[in-house]
């Protein structure tokens, strides 16, 4: 089963999504900014933006001093636009796409947003109103409003980015297409089929690159995946079309190892029968909390040599790194809160309303050893094979490795973590943890800064893991101003080096990647 039918299996799954007739639930209309200020001023940037905004400022002001070595474009993307005509998103995953860009480079520091113009931002733009339904979002009237014929027509291009080695950007969402940017102005060139075979089928947010420039993605719909291996130009060298192993109505990330593929597919059903009666996607999946996680390990070299062996229920988003000696796989993620949790706790910030912390408990570091059984692998392949876990309690997510070291045997993992915040939403602060010692190393900026996931930026000319900068985006609550911070990796405790201030606050974003100059 290749394109047409993994296409025609997803469409049945987005039968009823276009159809919808009631809404289970009223949808939240929008907090007003002084609520968002004055009751919770950390959720401020969940205000959104209209859609109509360009943003550029140049010779940004920096406070402290920025390292000499680093030059390039950081890019990040997120949620950027949260209500029209009076409606709005219930959910932060539902906002469309704004992509940021970072210019660093002798002239100083550079700064421009730009929204992905995919297909639903411009109708809807032209309507000056929602049109489609979203991932978390239903209308109790879509009969009115326009028809769900594939992904990607709710595509929100709003997850994170992507440069290959022909100097092509992509901005990308969970579940269907990647959209071309123009690296320079970031205004929008379109789809990007990577072949005719592949036109239209999901690509996910998650591509994993090896140092060589190697791309390993994924997608999921319907019950059914996609792997695929590209070239660092672009060119897609293989790919496979499977059916999961199980019930897993989300899967956000994977991990790459020298010889695999690894995905923890969490054990989530879809309802639809809520789905087809008004639902949202989001709402219309279940929780299996009685039911394993599954672990699922493809082999790099062969697609259809697949392991499948079961571990206790989590949710996970996402991973740091993986590597193997040919005898074990070791991996690092974070466990999430289970779904029905962490979606009340993002509902809750999308209507300017402040989780409770005790109903809530944080996302946490984990640590997982394969071992595969020799006789176990198969293309249908449930396999003997053994789990360890191991786990941490501090307060994490959004873990990022040094890129030099993806899929390979590995020491460093930097997080956002968050430290002594109270009641407050949000990360304050960065952790760096070293997984051979245990030991770690953390810095908090307090309780007035919701600080973003930051990636590390090698050093030009070195080749240690870990000798580099970590560079990513934070909001000042009293200020009510974004900024990007630079620390260095090796002396995270130590404070930023830098930080360079924007005349203006952003939305909180989701991923980001630096590409050098």
């Amino acid at each position: 089963m290749q394109r047409r039918d993994f296409i025609k299996n997803g469409m049945l799954g987005l039968a009823g999504v276009g159809n919808l007739s009631l809404l289970q639930e009223a949808l939240a209309v929008g907090a007003t900014a002084a609520r968002f200020s004055t009751a919770a001023p950390e959720l401020a940037p969940f205000q959104g933006f209209t859609g109509s905004e360009a943003f550029d400022a140049s010779d940004l002001r920096v406070e402290g001093r920025l390292p000499a070595g680093l030059c390039g474009v950081y890019y990040r993307n997120g949620p950027g636009l949260m209500a029209r005509g009076g409606e709005r998103y219930r959910h932060w995953f539902d906002g469309d796409g704004l992509v940021q860009a970072w210019s660093f480079g002798e002239a100083g520091v550079q700064h421009k947003a730009r929204f992905v113009q995919t297909q639903k931002f411009r109708a809807e733009t032209q309507a000056g109103r929602f049109l489609l339904p979203a991932f978390g979002t239903s209308f109790a009237d879509q009969e009115s409003r326009l028809p769900v014929r594939s992904a990607d027509d709710v595509n929100t291009a709003n997850t994170s980015v992507m440069k290959m080695d022909d100097g092509r950007l992509y901005a990308l969402w969970e579940g269907g297409s990647a959209y071309e940017l123009d690296p320079q102005t970031l205004a929008t060139k379109g789809v990007r089929a990577w072949s005719k075979e592949h036109a239209g089928m999901p690509f996910s947010a998650h591509p994993k690159v090896e140092a060589d420039g190697t791309v390993w993605n994924f997608g999921t719909q319907s019950g059914r995946m996609v792997v695929y291996q590209f070239s660092p130009q672009g060119q897609v060298l293989r790919s496979e079309v499977f059916a999961a192993p199980g019930p897993s109505a989300m899967v956000h990330d994977f991990a790459v190892s020298q010889r695999y593929l690894v995905f923890l597919l969490s054990p989530i059903g879809m309802d639809m029968n809520a789905l087809r009666g008004g639902e949202s996607m989001l709402d219309a999946m279940r929780w299996l909390g009685n039911e394993s996680t599954l672990v699922l390990v493809i082999d790099k070299a062969d697609f259809k040599r697949r392991w499948v062996l079961e571990t206790p229920a989590a949710m996970v988003f996402h991973f740091g790194n993986a590597w193997d000696d040919g005898k074990q796989i070791h991996l690092d993620y974070v466990e999430a809160p289970a779904l029905p949790a962490i979606n009340e706790k993002l509902r809750m910030i999308m209507a300017g309303q402040r989780p409770p912390a005790q109903n809530h408990p944080p996302s946490a570091p984990r640590f997982m050893r394969i071992r595969l059984g020799s006789d176990g692998a198969g293309a249908a392949g449930l396999g003997r094979g053994h789990i360890e876990l191991q786990s941490r309690d501090e307060s994490v997510e959004f873990p990022v490795v040094d890129p030099r070291v993806v899929a390979q045997r590995y020491r460093h993992v930097y997080y956002p973590t968050a430290i002594d915040v109270g009641d407050r939403w949000g990360f304050n602060g960065l952790m760096h943890l070293d997984i051979e010692s245990g030991r770690r190393e953390r810095f908090s900026f307090g309780s007035d800064v919701v600080l973003e996931e930051h990636v590390l930026v090698p050093k030009p000319g070195s080749s240690k893991e870990g000798e580099g900068w970590l560079l990513g985006l934070g909001y000042d609550c009293k200020a009510r101003r974004s900024f990007a911070s630079v620390f260095d990796a090796q002396a995270l405790s130590a404070g930023p080096l830098a930080r360079v201030w924007l005349p203006y606050w952003v939305t909180y974003g989701f991923h980001g990647k630096f590409y050098a100059a």
